[in-house]
């Protein structure tokens, strides 16, 4: 089955579950009702929820199976991102090649930054990240580079963005003029009716959903395979490994690199959903953020960095959009002195205070799961498991 055993086929296919089905179950509640606000199942923040996916997977295989934090992975979404716009000013909205070199940019960068970094670990290499992170958003915020080519790299703190006087040189008299997967935009919506009902499919997310799925069932491939094994070695004991005779660098440092292409792909993903490309991408709270997702989900875990990902930018997404006018809505059945005092403590946690609810959920992951979501999931079902078993057991007569 695809070269995993039983238990991994049938974790890659709840992963291809979720992904086909998820416009369908994250709309769950009717339109017309007062829960519809808490549906996720459009396709902007449904791509996203795929793109950042790939982001923490591929976070993961750096800092779940070596242990080297890296808080500079920022760097490799951003540059993904500029990658891909290029590609769209030079040879035209066809999102294939943008993707293909954005995953080359990201691996050619990968293997300095890690070459270097690397040299340290612990808490040295993490601030080496950052500082690398940070040196590159700063060159493309000014557009260092680009000034003394005497020509714009990044635009500085506008943005890159595609013009109407750019070559594309095979943008055709009938390409359409936004991303597209070979004259298939991006933003389009296939209809698919079956019987009385008509399926609506987005393309953008479908698209970025099939890459999730492989970068995911590359990870299992990753994590079980003999170079997989030697992560874990080098992030159980990297001195008594050494001392072996065998030398950790060359592994951790293929470890960055493909952790720095999933970053590239992610980034040249989101390129594909808007055509433009800005340092903000780079910055520290972006690496950050893929550090969040993945220890929320559970790290080391397969399932755990889409499930850390889907988490936050649905956090991000919902909770934000909640202000006080619909607070006073929902709990407006209260008497006022209530309802007022609710309404203001609520909206410390909402709105642009839903950071606070993210720090919040997180601490309490931290304390009381710290293997992440996955944990929790593990906890709940051996906790059914035993309640089924026992009910099994009495059921049965008495010999």
């Amino acid at each position: 089955m695809l070269g995993l055993n039983k238990k991994d086929f049938n974790l890659l296919m709840v992963v291809v579950g979720l992904s086909l089905f998820a416009p369908f179950i994250l709309n769950i509640f009717p339109k017309d009702s007062a829960m519809a606000f808490f549906n996720g199942g459009y396709p902007d923040l449904m791509q996203r929820f795929a793109i950042f996916g790939i982001f923490a997977i591929g976070f993961n295989i750096l800092f779940g199976l070596t242990g080297y934090l890296s808080f500079g992975h920022a760097a490799f979404l951003g540059v993904g991102s500029y990658a891909a716009v290029w590609m769209f000013k030079l040879l035209g909205y066809n999102v294939v090649p943008g993707l293909i070199l954005s995953v080359i940019v990201a691996g050619l960068l990968s293997v300095v930054i890690g070459y270097v970094s690397l040299r340290r670990s612990g808490i040295y290499f993490s601030i080496l990240t950052l500082a690398f992170a940070q040196m590159m958003y700063s060159i493309a915020y000014s557009d260092l580079f680009g000034r003394w080519l005497g020509i714009t790299l990044t635009n500085g703190e506008t943005g890159l963005q595609v013009y109407s006087n750019d070559p594309q040189i095979l943008l055709g008299e009938n390409s359409p003029i936004v991303p597209h997967i070979f004259g298939l935009e991006m933003n389009a919506r296939l209809t698919l009716p079956i019987g009385p009902w008509e399926f609506v499919f987005p393309v953008g997310y479908y698209f970025s959903a099939l890459f999730l799925v492989l970068a995911f069932y590359l990870s299992i491939r990753i994590f079980r395979s003999p170079f997989g094994l030697m992560l874990r070695a080098v992030k159980s004991n990297n001195q008594r490994m050494t001392y072996t005779g065998l030398n950790p660098r060359p592994y951790t440092l293929a470890a960055f690199i493909i952790s720095g292409m999933y970053a590239g792909l992610a980034g040249g993903l989101l390129a594909s959903m808007d055509p433009l490309a800005g340092a903000e991408r780079m910055y520290w709270t972006e690496s950050g953020a893929v550090v969040i997702m993945t220890i929320l989900g559970g790290v080391g875990t397969l399932i755990g960095p889409v499930l850390g990902a889907g988490t936050i930018k649905y956090m991000e997404n919902i909770i934000s959009k909640m202000n006080e006018k619909l607070l006073h809505e929902w709990f407006g059945f209260l008497p006022d002195s209530l309802e007022y005092s609710i309404v203001w403590v609520a909206s410390w946690f909402t709105g642009e205070g839903w950071h606070m609810t993210q720090g919040v959920v997180f601490m309490l992951v931290i304390i009381f799961l710290p293997g992440g979501l996955v944990e929790g999931g593990q906890r709940l079902a051996a906790r059914f498991g035993a309640k089924s078993n026992d009910t099994g057991k009495t059921a049965q007569p008495a010999e």
